[in-house]
């Protein structure tokens, strides 16, 4: 079995803690631009995308802060998502980073998929 390599990206965006966090700590936030739909029972989440489902489970939620799901039918135990928010305390300037796990010949592509849906979700917020 191969190691997944983290990576974290950092995006800037035009958006309070409180506004950003509503798009990807709710499943109707999520289903905005992550996926075509998002529903939860608990900390289960279930992601619906071209009628396929995938689940993941919150493992560590910070309202405001920052929110990790780990991939329920995932093989490795290591590997999970997460969304944090950062706010620079000088220039009050808001970052979304993103931490995931991808294979090393795939994590130049996992980025571009995060680039995308990033912009996707600007989109959607306006910022």
């Amino acid at each position: 079995m191969s190691t997944k390599i983290k990576f974290e990206i950092e995006f800037p965006i035009h958006a309070s803690p409180h506004m950003l966090y509503q798009y990807f700590g709710t499943p109707s936030g999520l289903s905005e631009w992550f996926a075509d739909n998002v529903n939860s029972r608990g900390e289960v989440y279930t992601f619906i995308w071209d009628g396929s489902e995938e689940k993941a489970k919150v493992l560590q939620e910070r309202p405001e802060e920052k929110i990790k799901f780990k991939w329920l039918d995932g093989e490795d135990d290591k590997s999970f998502f997460e969304f944090r928010i950062e706010v620079d305390e000088i220039t009050k300037d808001v970052s979304l980073i993103v931490t995931d796990f991808a294979e090393e010949d795939e994590v130049e592509e996992s980025k571009m998929f995060w680039t995308n849906q990033i912009d996707e979700l600007k989109h959607t917020i306006g910022a």
